[in-house]
């Protein structure tokens, strides 16, 4: 058992964001991070090879393949994937620790994810990030010009197809159109916080 800390509250809540690549979920989950006082980012542990730009412990836990297996099979992930080769996964027991002590939890993930992670908490409050129109985010797309352009129609396609699978899914509470990027984040904080005041009600 955690000895309890003065800050400690009640009120934890764990956040499930995700949208398609380019939408902008990411300036939108650390707008809502910064917002919130007690909101903590949930740190994934990865098999992806660390680069010079990594630091363990904030961008990632960097694991090899076999640890990684051997907490699959502890059943120590609240929720995991395998992309492109290199497995990503949600640590449970921190999940769980910062839950107790009353924080806001972060997850950025995608909707295979959310999916598992709802099954397992359904208390979870999951939110999807949309582009305004398709079009929009295709232009999202090219203007990070990061890619060459089968990648970013690649990109495209897989961004469609999670849309669909988002709006099909049951496992969003709600969806947020993302055409102003200051008023996206302020409606995520809206829902959140409404979401936890009717928690503690």
């Amino acid at each position: 058992m955690n000895r309890r800390l003065p800050t400690d509250t009640d009120d934890g809540m764990l956040l499930i964001i995700s949208g398609p690549s380019g939408v902008g979920k990411t300036t939108i989950t650390r707008g809502v991070e910064r917002g919130i006082a007690d909101s903590v980012f949930s740190v994934s542990a990865t098999t992806r090879p660390k680069t010079a730009s990594d630091v363990e412990g904030v961008d990632y836990h960097f694991v090899d393949d076999a640890e990684f297996c051997h907490m699959i099979e502890n059943d120590a992930f609240l929720e995991w994937a395998e992309v492109f080769d290199r497995k990503y996964g949600t640590p449970r027991k921190w999940v769980r620790e910062q839950l107790s002590r009353g924080r806001l939890v972060i997850l950025e993930i995608d909707v295979e994810g959310a999916k598992q992670v709802k099954a397992r908490m359904p208390e979870a409050f999951a939110v999807f990030v949309l582009p305004p129109t398709e079009q929009e985010l295709l232009d999202r797309l090219h203007k990070r010009k990061r890619e060459p352009e089968e990648q970013i129609l690649k990109r495209f396609a897989e961004a469609k197809r999670e849309i669909a699978e988002a709006q099909a899914s049951g496992a969003y509470d709600a969806f947020i159109v993302n055409d102003d990027l200051d008023r996206a984040t302020a409606d995520a904080l809206r829902l959140v916080t409404e979401q936890r005041a009717a928690g503690r009600a």
